[in-house]
């Protein structure tokens, strides 16, 4: 039977639940920090006047008596035609701020028809509303909330549906044909609405609001896809609009960020000062206690001790390594793993009865914080292990759905999950959340702590740190969690890579005149990609402008999430019933011949990568072994792109520090899956190696390089046989450090080391972006340069391990299984380099 959501009234407060973790004062040397984030007030406002009152009659029967006055301000915003920018919390209701104008503008065109129905406009005129969102869970729930609005307010003259790539070709027809507001995603404008967009010309013509929901999602590479996605919506709207029409009026929701309206305008295509930013939060809040919490030392290991690896036990890897740690560096992973400590907690949780996310930084971490948590839960209540379950991308549709529910209701008291539920769902009612590692950025850090306590409830929240060198940092410098500005979304819609397919797209859907170009960028920079792109065949320029004149439809020339393609379905061999999907650039990797591939706890083991067909053919096993891949790396400069190259224009930029080079630009990433290992789990004892037969994977991306001659080595005393593991440990915290100056994680990024560069012709690190193109976070890292090198000098330097370990030197996702590593050798490296740094 469903558990029904504790009245407030008996919810445990956050005091009781920091308790809970505390475990009597037995943890509490893990209890590095508490914030204590006071409660806020509301502040209400009236109705606007021009609001439908049907509606605010709708609101308030689902007990919306008045609005918040955050609320008000962007509602009048975009009633009078201004873009607005809607930066506010987790659970501030952003949505009531876009739905009230949208609505109202609806109705008021079928009160006009009813009022006068003879006239012409009545008849054809039907405005209409389009909302994005970058998830289908999201449109579902917002379709939800939107059925419950319209039946609350007694309205049968709006018709509101869902439309995507799991819809139907006849309920695709009726929505073309009827609705006057569609929930879809911008993989479905890119793929089916833009490039059909005669079929769609009623709803281009009347459009009169575009919602774009969780905004700040639009980052990197994705951003600039849907950034551009978003230009083209607006070119073909202008095409079918009547004139003297006004243009659609973009409302972008967000999380909190950083200069909100310049972030709005650069995705939508239009100036800042266009925009109308409502970042002031007046809904009201609970109290919310934030704790930072660092993992202890494994049993047995002696931070001053030089004992071999087998005086401390493996426990506690990574959340989801590319490889694992080696053995010999066994005993330099002095701290339990944040996914292990992570399920210990939520088994606390789960017991006390609080509902409570666990957010993991993958999709192997939450199924193991579930499988964990079940465990220990079924010690003490065996009825207690339904109550916990896993949530992730790549499960099925309906599958996500019923967990949804189940959260909601209570049924399920602990949820497992990736950031998967971390946009905005309607999860209300949810007393703590715990984050095992950082997710990446701040914004993203809290948007994940907004779900606890949501509705003015008190919450808990726990960051646990991960054994990774930023994660080290921020739970021993809480100011740089609490204190520290907010981050921008980044993104670069001018972005060859990115740019030069959407150019393509565009004049599939109309041919591109020279007045179009603005709307991409700067001109003279467009029409020179342009050009690019007539040479290579893929345009055809005549003297009214640039046609696309192939059979095929130019929108399959890229994948706006940068995927690598169609995703690998995993199915049963034997009945062949589906279980999930892997995208596809993960997929060598993960569901390659004799992979463990996890789903909800169970263990099935890959008969089959196919990769012709995108499958993986499975079979349900039960097996007291893990996976884990292993790939080769090497990376090319590009010096001089050739004409047909689309990275024509991205040339290298070098500067010198004395000897020390540095250079920016673009670069060819070649890796290959060529083995794996299975390991007994949980102490990850080999158990043997296989070698694979797959493909070699080009990435065209931007990278960031420093090169050390001799000179500087022989300065450091790093001799020739340290100097490759001196350079891979550099290489390591380098990418775990640069998240602090770039909006990314460390899984945004890549890296290359090696003792001799066939382009440098010196000792080279290398840090890539790990999207085709670039994504702008190498670029924030040449600019950056003696900041970020000092920080991960410092970063190595101050870990207490001696050969080094995951704080400070070792990745969860290099491809060499962490070896070779020098972490002296770095330290006097780096100190070496930073040397010849300019003064700051």
């Amino acid at each position: 039977m469903p558990h029904a959501p504790s009245p407030a009234s008996l919810r445990p407060t956050s005091a009781a639940l920091l308790d809970v973790l505390r475990a009597g004062g037995r943890r509490d040397e893990r209890l590095l920090h508490v914030r204590e984030l006071p409660a806020r007030e509301g502040t209400q406002a009236d109705w606007p006047g021009w609001a439908d009152t049907s509606l605010v009659a709708g609101y308030r029967t689902l007990g919306v008596d008045r609005p918040w006055e955050h609320q008000v301000v962007a509602a009048d915003a975009a009633w009078s035609g201004r873009h607005v920018a809607l930066a506010t919390s987790t659970g501030s209701g952003k949505s009531l701020a876009f739905w009230l104008p949208a609505l109202t503008s609806v109705r008021a065109d079928a009160a006009a028809r009813v009022l006068d129905p003879g006239r012409i406009e009545s008849v054809a005129r039907r405005g209409s509303v389009l909302y994005l969102s970058p998830t289908k869970a999201l449109a579902a729930d917002q379709l939800a909330g939107l059925q419950r609005l319209l039946d609350a307010a007694g309205t049968r003259d709006v018709r509101v549906a869902t439309c995507d790539g799991d819809t139907g070709q006849d309920e695709r027809r009726w929505v073309r044909e009827h609705a006057d507001v569609v929930l879809t995603n911008p993989d479905f404008l890119h793929f089916a609405l833009l490039p059909y967009h005669r079929g769609w010309s009623r709803l281009l013509r009347d459009l009169r609001y575009v919602v774009v929901d969780e905004g700040h999602a639009y980052r990197g590479v994705f951003g600039a896809h849907v950034s551009l996605v978003l230009r083209r919506l607006r070119r073909l709207a202008a095409h079918y609009a009547r004139e003297g029409d006004r243009p659609p009026t973009f409302v972008v929701a967000s999380a909190t960020t950083a200069d909100p309206a310049t972030s709005a305008a650069r995705l939508v295509g239009v100036e800042p000062d266009d925009v109308v930013t409502v970042s002031q939060d007046t809904s009201p809040a609970g109290r919310k206690t934030f704790a930072l919490w660092e993992p202890p030392v494994v049993v047995g290991f002696d931070a001053s001790s030089t004992a071999g690896p087998s005086d401390a036990p493996a426990e506690g890897r990574e959340d989801d390594p590319t490889v694992p740690t080696t053995v010999d560096a066994a005993a330099e992973h002095p701290r339990r793993s944040a996914t292990a400590e992570a399920a210990d907690l939520l088994a606390d949780l789960v017991i006390a009865g609080a509902r409570t996310l666990a957010f993991t930084r993958s999709r192997r971490g939450a199924e193991s914080v579930a499988v964990q948590t079940q465990d220990s839960v079924r010690v003490v209540d065996p009825r207690l292990v339904r109550r916990v379950a896993a949530y992730r991308g790549g499960y099925l549709p309906e599958e996500r759905r019923e967990l949804e529910d189940a959260v909601r209701t209570g049924d399920v008291l602990g949820l497992a999950t990736t950031n998967a539920l971390e946009l905005g769902v309607d999860i209300s009612g949810l007393d703590a959340v715990l984050i095992a590692g950082w997710p990446g950025t701040r914004m993203s850090v809290w948007q994940q702590a907004g779900r606890a306590g949501r509705a003015g409830a008190d919450g808990l929240v726990a960051f646990v740190a991960r054994e990774d060198p930023l994660d080290t940092f921020l739970v021993h410098h809480p100011e740089a969690v609490f204190d520290a500005p907010l981050e921008a979304t980044v993104f670069d819609p001018a972005n060859p890579y990115v740019l030069a397919p959407h150019l393509c797209a565009a004049a599939a859907e109309n041919p591109l005149r020279s007045d179009d170009l603005a709307a991409f960028g700067d001109p003279a920079a467009v029409r020179g990609l342009l050009d690019v792109l007539v040479a290579r065949g893929a345009l055809r320029r005549r003297a009214s402008g640039w046609y696309w004149t192939h059979a095929q439809p130019a929108s399959g020339m890229t994948d706006l999430r940068g995927s690598g393609g169609a995703p690998v379905r995993v199915a049963e061999a034997r009945t062949g019933r589906l279980l999930g999907t892997v995208d596809a650039a993960s997929a060598d990797g993960s569901v390659h011949d004799g992979a463990v591939y996890v789903h909800q706890g169970r263990t099935y083991v890959v008969e089959h990568l196919d990769l012709t067909d995108h499958v993986a053919l499975v079979r349900r096993q039960d097996v007291d072994h893990g996976t884990w891949s292993r790939s080769t790396t090497s990376i090319t400069i590009v010096d001089e792109p050739a004409d047909g190259d689309v990275a024509a224009g991205r040339e290298v930029v070098e500067r010198n520090w004395g000897p020390v080079g540095w250079g920016y630009g673009p670069v060819d990433v070649c890796s290959q899956v060529v083995s794996f290992q299975r390991r007994r789990l949980p102490d990850m004892q080999v158990l043997g190696t296989e070698t694979l037969d797959l493909p070699e994977r080009t990435l065209p991306t931007m990278a960031v390089w420093w090169t050390v001659p001799a000179s500087v080595i022989e300065e450091a005393e790093v001799d020739v046989d340290e100097l490759p593991g001196a350079l891979h440990a550099a290489e390591h915290a380098s990418i775990g450090l640069l998240p602090l100056l770039a909006t990314c994680d460390r899984w945004d990024l890549g890296g290359v080391s090696t003792a001799l560069h066939a382009d440098t012709g010196e000792a080279t690190v290398f840090v890539h972006d790990a999207y085709p193109g670039g994504a702008g976070f190498a670029e924030r890292g040449y600019e950056l340069g003696a900041t970020w090198l000092r920080a991960t000098r410092d970063a190595i330097a101050r870990c207490p391990c001696h050969d080094g370990c995951p704080a400070c030197v070792q990745s969860p996702k290099c491809g060499s299984y962490n070896a070779p590593l020098e972490k002296a050798a770095a330290v006097r490296l780096l100190d070496a380099v930073l040397a010849h740094a300019p003064t700051p």
